[in-house]
């Protein structure tokens, strides 16, 4: 969430910044009266328990001088004031719930880098790669969709069988692509990112952290009998794998990666962009997340966007880079790069990584900070994330760029040692 004091200290530069999302700007005004309210009523308890404190000193000093009588007065005096101290304790203790509540509704503060613009039409084409719109023949202009069903290595019909609508079943060699895909991500960023496999059902706060709830919570899902959601990203547990930590500053950065299924209710995208893998329930995907000092952030963004284009570049697909605009970037995030590879077939841009940079707002979420090397305290990290490799939309840009002549799928050398060898998909 966003810094409090801030808010205080400068909310007319809050209230610009979150204009820039094309964000409404009054419920601030009520955050910073709560907030005054509940500092001055903070500051009366505490007067009041040092009025209680010097009380009890006083009755001490009554009951070691033989003055019995006037200690019992002094006592009732104290706890009438001990009375009154819960009372004050209690409306801080709430208007401090409320406040929190409503921050976390609010979304990050957008870079300063980060495009003007309210929509995605807004976002900035920052260089297209290896991309020629006349270099695709008759033969890659086929959706994957039908490529699949002719090859028998996607059945979206027993997919919506088994799980319904927007759920998708892989078979034989597009079952083997998924998981080639997975290791191919996972073992060309074992160089320098800790593979983690943590739980795919998380707790409440831990959706809470990411800020994924409470804003989100309609795409999600939610195991209401015990409390757990299937987490829509390994975004979500890796963020708060040191929740409530303090690192060491010479611990960071902290590179980790996940290997996890992916579960997302779109709840907003019913007939838009449902064929094949286009936008699906449940999906795998390689995470990279990383723990950072605001001085080493901005050169770990760089090394996970780089990451994903060389992931792309060497499984032969074209791909462009955006910049996306303060108006369009997910609630977490002060600044993010999306990679959309070039899918022939269906002649689209798919997004495959959004590489975020989201300063300081999920970590104060989770209570994660680290402890300077040469000053005293402690301050809260940076998180930065990106997909290193997200199965369905890459499985498609596979699928029908490299789809041949004759029908078969040439399977790009990077992945052809997790094949068993096979060369072709036929």
């Amino acid at each position: 969430m966003i810094d409090i004091r801030l808010l205080r200290s400068d909310p007319d530069s809050v209230k610009a910044a979150l204009t820039r999302r094309g964000e409404d700007t009054s419920g601030l005004d009520q955050i910073i009266g709560l907030d005054a309210r509940q500092r001055a009523l903070a500051s009366k308890r505490d007067d009041v328990r040092n009025e209680i404190k010097n009380v009890s000193r006083q009755v001490g000093g009554l009951h070691r001088d033989g003055k019995p009588d006037e200690a019992t007065e002094l006592q009732a005096q104290s706890r009438e004031l001990g009375a009154q101290e819960d009372v004050l304790a209690a409306e801080v203790d709430e208007l401090a719930s409320e406040i929190h509540e409503i921050l976390l509704r609010v979304p990050n503060l957008p870079s300063d880098d980060a495009p003007e613009g309210l929509t995605e039409s807004d976002n900035v084409v920052i260089r297209h790669e290896h991309w020629d719109p006349d270099a695709y023949s008759d033969h890659q202009r086929v959706p994957h969709w039908e490529i699949g069903e002719q090859l028998g290595i996607l059945d979206a019909e027993r997919g919506t069988k088994l799980s319904g609508s927007m759920f998708v079943m892989y078979s034989g060699m597009g079952a083997t692509l998924c998981r080639a895909l997975i290791q191919y991500g996972l073992d060309r960023n074992a160089d320098a990112y800790r593979e983690m496999r943590p739980p795919t059902l998380v707790k409440t706060a831990t959706m809470v952290s990411t800020g994924h709830l409470p804003k989100f919570e309609e795409d999600a899902y939610h195991l209401e009998r015990d409390d757990l959601w299937a987490i829509p990203t390994a975004e979500v547990p890796l963020t708060s794998f040191c929740r409530d930590e303090v690192l060491d500053e010479a611990d960071l950065p902290m590179k980790l990666m996940a290997h996890t299924s992916c579960f997302r209710r779109e709840a907003g995208s019913a007939g838009r962009d449902t064929r094949g893998l286009l936008r699906v329930h449940e999906f795998d995907k390689v995470e990279l997340l990383s723990y950072a000092t605001r001085d080493q952030a901005p050169e770990v963004h760089a090394d996970i966007l780089a990451r994903a284009e060389a992931a792309i570049t060497d499984l032969g697909l074209s791909y462009r880079v955006l910049d996306l605009c303060a108006g369009d970037l997910g609630g977490s995030s002060a600044r993010t790069f999306d990679l959309e590879v070039y899918a022939p077939g269906t002649d689209q841009w798919l997004e495959v990584s959004s590489v975020s940079w989201f300063s300081d707002y999920q970590a104060r979420r989770a209570n994660v900070r680290y402890r300077p090397t040469d000053e005293k305290g402690t301050r809260i990290v940076d998180t930065l994330n990106g997909s290193g490799l997200a199965v369905p939309r890459v499985w498609a840009g596979v699928v029908e760029t490299h789809r041949q002549s004759d029908g078969t799928i040439s399977i790009p050398e990077v992945l052809q040692p997790y094949m068993r060898g096979a060369t072709t998909i036929g």
